[in-house]
């Protein structure tokens, strides 16, 4: 097995405008996120909105990320639905597009046991031609990847890593000790970023990366180099943002956020709606206090509020 993905690995948003994907404005932030030192990014991951998109927008996506990093850092597909044929379609498509791996949620409202989980990933990993990262992420799934079941899985050659997006350090540091250093082991919980890489982990797909960049991929860079002092001090910088991200669903709060930074529109597809008046107040002054100056959103920026 080759050495985890490491870094950085920003979830980026889906711009839209009027209903659609606003690719030009989707290029720009995979730009910014190179300008930014990223070390990749993920697409369709939770931030992206991928239950919103169809199947045909999400290998768009996929193309149109690979072409815009341009080898210059790692891309994340998020390929998992909740049924294989349309799983095993878009990780096709992730590898014909270029992907550096395939990220793959635990079916959601399915509830499958342990051993249903096992097998699909196993038959996703044996047909995938790119490697395969798990996506535990049971407050949206419904269902936690157990321990024994990651260990299983983390024997597979294709099965390179997991995302974590449960707040639960205890288990993160049980699946690090036991799939050891070949195996990825990547935060999705914004706030655990900085633990995560002090227990060993190799990096996180953190929605804050969206709006800092720069200071997610210089705190895993200096946590990697042993520095845990200066990524620490990133930690408690970001906290605060951090966990703005969650004041509503993400990623309303992030998408508004980036909509306030004049950086892209606040725009989200039913079920969800961009954020509203009294939650734009709340964000103003996190921003303020992180040294952006919030501008004021129009019916373009924050379309539908």
């Amino acid at each position: 097995m080759n050495p985890p993905i490491r870094g950085s690995l920003t979830p980026l948003v889906t711009p839209f405008r009027d209903g659609d994907i606003d690719f030009v404005a989707f290029d720009a932030l995979v730009e910014r996120q190179v300008a930014g030192g990223s070390h990749g990014v993920t697409i369709a991951g939770t931030t992206g909105e991928p239950a919103s998109l169809s199947l045909d927008e999400r290998e768009a996506l996929f193309e149109r990320a690979v072409a815009g990093m341009a080898g210059r850092g790692a891309v994340l597909a998020g390929t998992g639905t909740n049924e294989l044929p349309g799983t095993l379609r878009l990780t096709r498509a992730a590898a014909h597009a270029g992907a550096t791996a395939a990220l793959v949620v635990v079916p959601y409202f399915v509830n499958p046991d342990q051993g249903g989980l096992e097998d699909w990933y196993l038959r996703i990993a044996d047909a995938s031609e790119i490697p395969v990262i798990l996506y535990d992420i049971p407050g949206r799934s419904g269902v936690a990847i157990s321990l024994e079941t990651t260990v299983a899985l983390a024997a597979h050659d294709n099965i390179v890593g997991v995302k974590l997006a449960r707040p639960d350090l205890v288990h993160a540091s049980q699946v690090i000790a036991a799939c050891g250093p070949d195996f990825g082991v990547y935060s999705g919980v914004e706030a655990l970023c900085y633990p995560l890489l002090a227990l060993g982990g190799s990096g996180h797909v953190s929605a804050t990366g969206n709006l800092f960049p720069h200071e997610l991929a210089r705190m895993a860079d200096a946590a990697f180099a042993g520095d845990l002092a200066s990524a620490r001090t990133i930690h408690f910088e970001l906290l605060e943002v951090n966990e703005a991200i969650f004041f509503s669903t993400n990623p309303i709060p992030i998408k508004a956020m980036l909509a306030l930074a004049g950086i892209t529109t606040a725009e989200v597809r039913p079920p969800l709606r961009p954020a509203s008046s009294d939650l734009v107040a709340r964000l103003e002054p996190i921003l303020a206090r992180r040294g952006v100056a919030p501008v004021a959103l129009t019916s373009s920026s924050n379309r539908g509020q």
